[in-house]
C-alpha cells in the first residue's frame, strides 16, 4: 500500500526584526580576574512571522544590538521561519566584510536563538521537543563569588547555595593571586564537604601561578578549574592539563565565537571539558555543531551562562554535562521573563507545556531599563 504523498506546507516569512537593549545595574559591583563591571545589558530580539513571533536574548554591549538591527536583520526578512540553517548561513555572508567573530557573533547568535524560538512556536513545541530530547531536566550549578565580594559575603552567597540544594559551585578567582588560597579556604567552609568546589579565573593567571595554585586549590578539594591561563594560550592550557593535580579538570571554550575555535581546542587535547555559550558561539546552530563535535572527540560539553536559553539545550543535547545557573543573568531572567527556569536540588528543567523558549519578556517592567532600538540610531 503506498502512502500518500505529503502536502507541502506553506511556511510563513520572517516579516520583520526588532531589536531591544536593556541596560541593568548589578547588585553591588562585580569584578573576575580580568574585568569589572556595574551592569549588564540584555539584548531582546523579536521576530515576526504571520501571527508568531519569537523571542532571542543574549547578554552583549548595545553595539551588537545596532549591528543585529543594521547588518542582519535585513538578511533574514522575508525568509521562510522554518528555515533555519538557510537565515543562518545568510548573516554569516552579511558580516564577511566585518568579520564573524565578537559582536558580529553575538549578533548572529541574538537572532539565531530567535529563529529556532519562532519555529517552535510555530510548530507548537517547547524547543527541547523540537531539537529532539535526550533527558528531562540537566544538572546546573551555581555560578558567581566574585572577586569584588568581602570574605564574608563570599562564604554568605556560598552557604546560601548549598542550602538551596545545588551541588556544584563555582566562585571567581584571580584578581590577588595570593589571596586566592585563603579565599577559597573560605568558601570551601561555607558550602561544606558535599558541595562540589569549581574555580574560575577568566585567565588572570599566568602558566606558573595557575600551575602552583593549582596545588593549593586541590587541597581544598577543586575539581575544576576554568581558563586557568588564557583561552588563546593553547600550549598553557594543555600544560595545565598535563600536569593539574589527579581530579581536577581543566576548562574553557566560553569565548569560543565559532566551530573551529572549539575544534582546535578539542584536537589540541586543550580541556577536559569544552564550554560553549549560545549567546557567542553563533546560536542555537552554533551550540549544536559545538556539541558534535564534543561528541567526536569524547569530551564532555559545559554550557555556560543564560540558563533561560541553555536548559533546552542541556536536555537535547548528549554530550552536555551540566549548565551554569550564572548569578547576573538568572537574576536578570527571573526579574524580567515570565517562564525562566529556576533550579530545584541543582538541577533545571525547561517547561514543556509553553512553546519554544517558553520566556516571555515583562515588557512594561523592562522599559525602565531601555527599550526596542529605534530606527537609524
Amino acid at each position: 500500500m503506498r502512502a500518500a504523498p505529503v502536502e507541502p506546507v506553506e511556511a510563513p516569512a520572517v516579516e520583520r526584526v526588532e531589536i531591544s537593549a536593556y541596560r541593568i545595574p548589578t547588585e553591588t559591583p562585580e569584578a573576575d580576574g580580568t574585568l569589572r563591571w556595574s551592569d549588564t545589558t540584555l539584548l531582546v530580539a523579536d521576530l515576526q512571522a504571520g501571527d508568531a513571533r519569537g523571542l532571542g536574548l543574549g547578554y552583549a554591549d548595545a553595539a551588537t544590538a545596532r549591528l543585529a538591527r543594521d547588518v542582519l536583520a535585513p538578511a533574514i526578512e522575508g525568509r521562510s521561519a522554518l528555515a533555519v540553517n538557510e537565515a543562518w548561513l545568510a548573516m554569516q555572508r552579511a558580516v564577511r566584510n566585518l568579520g564573524r567573530g565578537g559582536i558580529a557573533a553575538m549578533g548572529i547568535s541574538l537572532l539565531d536563538v530567535g529563529l529556532w524560538d519562532l519555529k517552535a512556536r510555530l510548530l507548537g513545541l517547547p524547543l527541547v521537543d523540537l531539537l529532539g530530547a535526550v533527558r528531562d531536566d540537566v544538572a546546573t550549578y551555581a555560578s558567581g563569588g566574585f572577586t569584588s565580594y568581602a570574605t564574608g559575603e563570599l562564604q554568605r552567597r556560598a552557604a546560601g547555595w548549598a542550602e538551596a540544594g545545588f551541588r556544584m559551585a563555582k566562585m571567581k578567582v584571580g584578581s590577588e593571586p595570593e589571596r586566592d588560597p585563603d579565599r577559597v579556604a573560605a568558601v570551601r567552609q561555607a558550602l561544606g564537604p558535599d558541595v562540589a568546589l569549581f574555580v574560575d579565573a577568566n585567565g588572570a593567571y599566568s602558566r606558573r601561578q595557575a600551575l602552583w595554585l593549582a596545588r593549593a586549590f586541590a587541597e581544598q578539594g577543586v575539581c575544576w578549574f576554568e581558563e586557568p591561563v588564557s583561552s588563546d594560550d593553547r600550549e598553557g592550557l594543555r600544560l595545565l592539563r598535563d600536569r593539574a593535580p589527579a581530579g581536577m579538570e581543566i576548562a574553557a571554550g566560553e569565548y569560543g565565537y565559532d566551530a573551529f575555535h572549539f575544534r582546535d581546542l578539542l584536537a589540541g587535547g586543550c580541556v577536559d571539558v569544552l564550554q560553549a555559550d549560545a549567546t557567542r558561539c553563533l546560536g542555537v546552530t552554533g551550540f549544536l555543531r559545538a556539541g558534535a563535535l564534543c561528541e567526536a572527540f569524547c569530551v564532555p560539553l559545559s554550557a555556560h551562562t543564560a540558563p533561560g536559553l541553555h536548559v533546552h539545550l542541556g536536555c537535547a543535547l548528549p554530550a552536555v554535562r551540566h549548565v551554569e545557573f550564572f548569578h547576573d543573568h538568572a537574576r536578570i531572567e527571573a526579574m524580567l521573563f515570565d517562564g525562566a527556569p529556576q533550579p530545584r536540588r541543582g538541577r533545571l528543567a525547561p517547561d514543556r507545556a509553553r512553546p519554544g523558549l517558553g520566556l516571555e519578556l515583562r515588557r512594561e517592567e523592562a522599559k525602565r531599563f531601555g527599550g526596542p532600538l529605534e530606527a537609524g540610531r
